[in-house]
């Protein structure tokens, strides 16, 4: 399948300030999509070069976050920003049911979150409805497998309208032309739940964004390695105006038109959901699950071992170096500006 005609922010990024590079020098050449060498470190540190697989680590059971290095998690968990607090409760609640959890998304859809619903909200996400536990079980009982997640998709294909005018930009924003729904109903209304999460808490730690077609309206599903894990990645800030000083980036198509400004807030473009972990014996869960958002601003581990040195402007973390990527979920605005319309698509 031919890839579409927009340029990813990762890539582009990489191939403007590479073009900049070459129209000083005849013997630069451009590498197509490279791939990340490994960076080297003094020798005098040591501090293990941190990974996605301890950062997931640390937010797992507490015998996953011993394995990690005591001066790298320490590192590591300066940069987390959780939008709703970092718990380990024994047990899931059992008051989760699918018509509160309606009202809720309402709730936090109209930015009305009092107090009740603040904390049913924190329950949301650390132990989330039957049908969110029993993907993320089917995750890890698979062996990593995407294939029975696939199966839980509904075989009705949606076509991809235009999206806030990117058809007359001739952008293409999602993976393909068309998408789907998960088979249960509570599950995209929980993926929709997670979007507007985000939205709502966001400026508690300093991420005012916004839900459209330049800023936050995709994330990526993935299965962690090692731990089979269900989790996505949210990248915000996902196509910024061009800026001659702080932004000379020209990222394509859907980035024309954009009003997204390059600013610090970009060092939290990067959001991690992680459904509660599955145990394999005879204990339910390890761990509840998670919202958090992950700083890379420059003096942080996350930036100067997670992300790419060609995409460091763009702050971008990879969904493929936290595991299986199995879907792309989309939150496209479908109405107008004056009368907003969200819709899921997953391609």
């Amino acid at each position: 399948m031919g890839k579409p005609p927009f340029l990813s922010i990762k890539f582009a990024v990489f191939l403007s300030l590479s073009l900049a590079g070459a129209a000083t020098t005849t013997t630069t050449t451009l590498p197509f999509f490279p791939k990340p060498k490994p960076q080297k470190r003094s020798s005098t540190v040591s501090i293990p070069k941190a990974t996605a697989k301890d950062l997931l680590a640390l937010l797992g059971s507490p015998q996953q976050a011993s394995s990690v290095n005591a001066e790298e998690a320490q590192k590591l968990k300066s940069c987390f920003k959780f939008l709703v607090p970092f718990s380990l409760p024994t047990r899931p609640s059992t008051g989760i049911t699918a018509d509160p959890f309606r009202r809720s998304l309402r709730s936090v859809k109209l930015g009305g979150e009092g107090e009740k619903e603040r904390e049913y909200n924190n329950e949301l996400i650390w132990w989330p409805p039957a049908p969110v536990k029993e993907l993320a079980r089917l995750a890890v009982d698979s062996g990593g497998d995407p294939g029975p997640i696939h199966n839980a998709l509904d075989p009705t294909v949606i076509q991809v309208p235009d999206v806030e005018g990117s058809k007359d930009d001739k952008c293409e924003l999602t993976r393909t032309p068309y998408g789907w729904h998960f088979i249960s109903e509570e599950l995209n209304s929980y993926i929709e739940f997670l979007f507007e999460m985000i939205v709502a808490r966001g400026p508690s730690i300093g991420l005012n964004v916004s839900l459209n077609r330049f800023d936050l309206f995709h994330g990526h599903l993935f299965i962690a390695a090692d731990s089979g894990r269900l989790g996505i990645l949210f990248h915000a800030k996902e196509y910024p105006a061009y800026e001659k000083d702080t932004f000379p980036c020209n990222l394509g198509y859907c980035q024309m038109g954009s009003n997204v400004t390059y600013d610090d807030s970009m060092n939290l473009r990067n959001i991690l959901w992680l459904a509660p972990l599955p145990s394999n014996s005879s204990k339910p869960w390890l761990a509840p699950g998670v919202l958090v958002v992950l700083d890379a601003h420059p003096d942080g581990i996350i930036y100067q071992d997670l992300i790419p040195e060609y995409v460091n402007l763009a702050r971008t973390l990879y969904e493929d170096d936290f595991g299986e990527v199995v879907v792309d979920v989309n939150y496209l605005n479908v109405g107008t500006e004056e009368v907003p319309k969200y819709q899921l698509f997953i391609c």
